[in-house]
């Protein structure tokens, strides 16, 4: 989810590593001349808030933070898929801000540099918040990032189409295929999702991958292959068209309230189009799992925090760290995750949301049992990612059997390391 602010300030220490080590990955052409001055009493912070309406909703909490610290606190805004490489040309240039804010699945890349400060050694505290949360944040065991709110996916229903069907919202993959069968009719399919060939595709594949056994760091170890079949039986059935290999996840919600499909997986950066519409009733339940009783295991995604090193002023760092802190209080966290329909990451914060937003209290039950789609393979997500993407795919396109897609996929994976 997503007005450039703010002066780039001076940045001292280590975090040239961060540019050399990235320069491999990432081509940006350095900045020339001398960084300017940095202002002592002003925090920088580098985002994708690039919509004005979240850059404003940003600034608010910003201020209500630095303004008791005698900090003021300047956002420097570009799109999220351009926040890595503009890291890069401020680091070159010796002129980082003093938090960084990005992907939880680009934190690796950068904690693997050493460029980044581990959060209790400037005064964060992440006790209290969710175990999925701190592994969105982390590295190697170690807590770089902090995440304000987290997503993840869920199955969300037209509640009339499902009613009028005399269907209840499924819960596992059996009642799923029945469900989705019964209320494919004319131009409706009965369940619509996203299998693109990129990170929509890929995202929206990880809660029947890890649900079923599969393991992103063993492609190939034999549990994985019920969800591609499951793909594969919903479309070959008619149940879910076969435009998905090319839907992204907007196309998704467009269907949905099209009202060309009665059942979706989506997640709640999709509220706020949903609540807009008068003609369409929708509801929100967990994912469906192989087996009744089972825990559903969506990933888990948002943005996290980070301090990059500035060795030669570490009162910045400091600084940085408050102004997280306060970001981070259970109030500021549960006012935040509402005003962008995300859940707070601290316990007590997702537990007062999801009883403040019962509509979406499904969300914040499945918050906890998400995971990180780097925990395992680490900066290694990205080849593993194309592997997946690649292997559902060729199974939905008749190329190829579930079996063959995964061995191939772990042998792309492991040709990528």
């Amino acid at each position: 989810m997503p007005s450039t602010a703010g002066r780039i300030r001076a940045r001292r220490g280590r975090v040239p590593a961060l540019a050399a080590a990235l320069a491999g990955a990432i081509v940006a052409p350095a900045l020339t001349g001398c960084a300017a001055q940095p202002d002592p009493g002003t925090v920088t912070v580098l985002n994708s808030a690039t919509d004005t309406a979240e850059h404003t909703a940003n600034q608010r909490f910003f201020d209500r933070c630095g303004r008791p610290l005698g900090l003021k606190v300047e956002q420097i805004s570009v799109p999220a898929d351009q926040i890595a490489s503009k890291a890069l040309r401020m680091a070159s240039s010796d002129s980082l801000t003093d938090i960084l804010e990005l992907d939880g699945s680009e934190l690796p890349q950068f904690a693997q540099t050493e460029g980044l400060r581990p959060l209790d050694e400037v005064g964060v505290a992440t006790s209290g918040l969710s175990a999925s949360a701190k592994s969105l944040g982390s590295y190697d065991g170690v807590q770089y990032g902090i995440a304000r709110s987290v997503n993840s996916l869920a199955l969300i229903y037209n509640t009339k189409l499902l009613k009028d069907a005399g269907v209840s919202p499924p819960t596992t993959w059996k009642e799923l295929r029945a469900a989705a069968n019964k209320l494919t009719t004319g131009d409706t399919y009965g369940m619509a999702f996203s299998a693109s060939p990129n990170a929509d595709g890929v995202y929206q594949f990880l809660p029947f991958f890890w649900s079923a056994g599969g393991d992103e760091a063993k492609i190939d170890n034999g549990r994985g292959e019920a969800a591609l079949q499951l793909w594969k039986d919903l479309v070959t059935d008619g149940s879910a068209s076969r435009s998905v290999v090319s839907w992204n996840q907007q196309d998704v919600n467009d269907q949905f309230i099209a009202g060309r499909a009665a059942m979706m997986v989506n997640g709640p950066w999709q509220v706020p189009v949903l609540s807009a519409q008068k003609n369409v009733d929708w509801a929100v339940a967990s994912i469906p799992v192989p087996e009744a009783g089972e825990p559903a295991v969506p990933p888990i995604g948002g943005t996290v925090m980070a301090v990059p090193k500035n060795d030669g002023d570490p009162a910045r760092e400091k600084n940085a760290g408050k102004v997280l802190n306060c970001l981070n209080s259970e109030k500021n966290q549960l006012q935040w995750g509402e005003s962008v329909n995300n859940v707070p990451t601290r316990a007590t914060a997702a537990q007062a949301y999801a009883k403040q937003n019962p509509k979406l209290a499904a969300f914040a039950e499945l918050v906890t049992t998400a995971r990180s789609r780097t925990a395992k393979v680490g900066t290694g997500w990205p080849v593993v990612g194309d592997a997946l993407a690649g292997a559902f795919q060729s199974v939905l396109t008749g190329r190829t059997s579930p079996e063959q897609a995964l061995h191939r996929a772990q042998q792309q994976a492991s040709a990528g390391k």
